[in-house]
């Protein structure tokens, strides 16, 4: 066996480690999720919704917002907006047509990014728990209810849930969601959990402070920042939303390479968690910085070392090598890779993860604003 085989086994040994061992801590612990009593506990809610050029799925988002089971008279909604379109001439007929829930409409002169709209909707805001949505997602009936269950517990200082199903019907992004779901279990099991979602996160107002104007994972951040201030950021399950995703490889890239960033971003910004704040900074920080920042390096020179390995033994597989590589990502893309999709669903996310690297270090789509991705919104309507 040459050095590049044995190098191969390795870093592909190296790789699965941690995967196995935090499956073998959930067997262990075996965390489930709890359904917490409410205890008539209706506070008031104020729901941050960014908007940019989204005439074509506004009102569906508006009337799923008005759907939701909670006392409308206690909801006011921040829609702060950049567009060129008819956006806030919709919203305010929208709301124009009701009398609950109150609307405030911010305007932005120009477009600045996310993170900075984000700042002037939170300050804007009055009530007692901020929850910030997309308008390409919806959200449970129950979803409001629920995630303010957990703030009665004075510890709990912001919430996110979970993708119960997702538009468009990727088993890519269901499988990457299943797997995340029991990850962030986990993780709040023993204290906290790293990610925060778009399309459902709740803070508590009082404990909101600027995001940086260049973020690209402004949920991911705002958490961490209060868990910062001695306070749990959690994951509830029974918090449940949609959002819409593509299979197809090349335009799931946009996507899945703009979360990827956000997420390394923050944990390259916030390197002295590591080791504070309980098991946040022992256990949870650290296991994502082996599975965002080390493991797409280590899986990249594993597949390297196994190309050299064979192309030293056998040059001619090679090309049987690439090509059933090809042909494996094509089979992905198209939900058909059966029992293998799971798997596939990993190495999905670590191409993105590698190529967020990439983009951070050239300094690449790092200002915080995104192109729209209008195939998204198709999915969405």
């Amino acid at each position: 066996m040459n050095i590049w085989a044995t190098s191969s086994i390795l870093l592909s040994t190296l790789a699965l480690i941690p995967y196995v061992i935090y499956a073998l801590i959930f067997l262990l612990t075996m965390p489930k999720p709890t359904q917490l009593k409410q205890n008539h506990y209706i506070p008031t809610v104020s729901i941050v919704l960014p908007t940019f050029n989204e005439s074509s799925i506004i009102e569906k988002k508006l009337n799923n917002l008005c759907s939701i089971d909670y006392p409308l008279d206690k909801i006011e909604v921040i829609v702060v907006d950049s567009s060129t379109d008819t956006t806030r001439e919709i919203i305010s007929s929208f709301f124009n047509s009701i009398e609950f829930p109150t609307l405030k409409l911010i305007k932005e002169p120009t477009r600045a990014g996310l993170a900075i709209a984000l700042n002037m909707a939170y300050s804007e805001a009055s009530h007692d728990i901020v929850i910030k949505t997309d308008c390409d997602s919806l959200l449970d009936r129950n979803s409001i209810k629920t995630a303010v269950a957990n703030f009665s517990n004075n510890h709990v200082g912001a919430v996110t849930g979970t993708n119960s199903k997702v538009i468009g019907g990727s088993k890519v992004e269901s499988d990457y969601r299943n797997i995340q779901f029991y990850v962030q279990l986990l993780e709040s099991h023993f204290d906290s959990t790293f990610i925060f979602h778009g399309p459902f996160s709740a803070f508590r107002r009082n404990c909101i402070v600027p995001i940086e104007k260049d973020s690209l994972a402004d949920d991911t951040e705002l958490a961490l920042k209060i868990r910062r201030q001695n306070l749990s950021v959690v994951f509830d399950p029974n918090v449940k939303f949609q959002e819409a995703s593509h299979s197809s490889f090349w335009k799931r890239r946009m996507q899945k390479d703009r979360r990827a960033m956000g997420l390394v971003q923050v944990l390259l910004r916030n390197k002295d968690v590591v080791g504070n704040y309980g098991l946040y900074g022992r256990f949870v920080i650290p296991s994502n910085w082996w599975f965002l920042i080390i493991s797409p390096w280590i899986i990249f020179l594993s597949m390297a070392s196994i190309a050299i390995a064979i192309f030293s033994i056998k040059p001619l597989f090679i090309l049987p090598m690439a090509l059933l590589i090809i042909f494996s990502i094509w089979l992905g893309q198209k939900d058909s890779l059966g029992p293998l999709q799971m798997p596939y669903a990993l190495f999905d996310t670590q191409v993105s993860l590698l190529r967020s690297h990439l983009l951070l270090l050239t300094k690449k789509n790092v200002d915080g604003i995104w192109e729209v991705d209008p195939t998204l919104r198709e999915l969405f309507k």
